[in-house]
């Protein structure tokens, strides 16, 4: 799920990091031109855990977007909006809750947009553009993580929110056994596509594993594994409903538990709610910002602690990236 803004384009949220086999990404021709332009923040390295007083640092270019000066009449403005309402409606016209609105935003017009901005299309526009970098940088870092302690072959793995299978088949190319779910039938068919014309060759001495695909919500998730990765899905979570499905997550790792999330800061959020005054045509699902110390408390709560932690930013895409391990 990417996390964007901007005046003059809809927030929208995604289920996952939709990514391609190879790094870096490809990017579309007529636009390579414009990443040069795009100040894109350095990622900081994924460092051993270190206290979480870190996290109100702000990106330079997401703080551009906004002068001081404007900051007390954009809160003003924000004040009289009435996102809620506009939610309450997706929810009715969908006849249910959070979770009924994502599965049919995801099935159908999101799944659209998404599978365009990570694939290899050149019809993505400058934000679109910006928001698939950002993407592949978040895999990127996850697929450095989990290399990092070894070879993946036969490693066991749920990537949690699987979407396009931007996450499974790169680990499936590095041998690891891959369990891949998501909300979405429409996300989980292109997976299984992407994956059976990517994965027809080895990878050097590794015969890669076909991922098994299902449709399936968090909730319903099972097993056991060595390593659970849920990216950009928390997104979907309000704090209260996040700690227990991040303790769900937690008892299907046996190792490790690797989550990315929209961080919670007084910028991030006032540039989400900034986003909520321009809903655009296609209607994004109601998106939830996570502060840092709130997932770090959940996981202590069943007897985990972070490992390592990074922060990966661009113009319009930011993720907290943390590993988190059993106490």
């Amino acid at each position: 799920m990417s996390y964007s803004v901007s005046l003059s384009s809809s927030i929208h949220f995604h289920t996952n990091s939709r990514f391609f086999s190879t790094f870096p990404p490809k990017l579309p021709n007529k636009l390579k031109t414009t990443v040069t332009t795009t100040t894109v923040a350095a990622i900081p390295p994924l460092s051993t855990a270190t206290s979480v007083t870190d996290l109100s640092v702000l990106d330079s270019t997401t703080v551009a977007l906004i002068g001081g000066g404007s900051v007390a009449a954009l809160a003003a403005v924000l004040s009289f909006t009435d996102p809620e309402r506009r939610r309450r409606l997706q929810a009715e016209e969908v006849g249910g809750g959070d979770k009924e609105v994502v599965r049919n935003y995801f099935n159908n017009s999101g799944f659209q947009r998404w599978k365009k901005i990570y694939g290899e299309t050149d019809d993505v526009n400058k934000v679109q553009l910006d928001i698939r970098l950002g993407h592949s940088k978040t895999v990127e870092n996850v697929m450095k993580m989990l290399t990092d302690d070894g070879s993946l072959n036969g490693v066991t793995v749920c990537d949690a929110g699987c979407g396009t299978g931007c996450l499974s088949i790169p680990l499936a190319k590095e041998g690891a056994v891959v369990s891949a779910s998501d909300i979405s039938a429409a996300m989980v068919a292109e997976a299984e596509k992407q994956a059976k014309e990517q994965l027809t060759a080895g990878n050097g001495d590794i015969a890669p594993v076909m991922p098994k695909f299902e449709v399936k919500d968090l909730e319903s998730l099972d097993g056991k594994y060595d390593t659970v990765v849920c990216l950009d899905v928390l997104i979907h979570y309000p704090q209260n409903k996040a700690d227990g499905m991040i303790a769900h997550l937690a008892s299907l790792a046996e190792n490790r538990l690797i989550l990315s999330f929209a961080p919670k800061t007084f910028y991030y959020d006032l540039l989400k709610r900034i986003g909520e005054l321009f809903p655009g045509p296609s209607k994004a699902t109601r998106a939830y910002l996570h502060a840092e110390a709130d997932v770090e408390s959940a996981l202590n709560k069943v007897g985990w602690k972070i490992r390592k932690r990074g922060l990966i930013t661009t113009q319009f895409y930011f993720a907290r990236l943390v590993e988190a391990v059993p106490a």
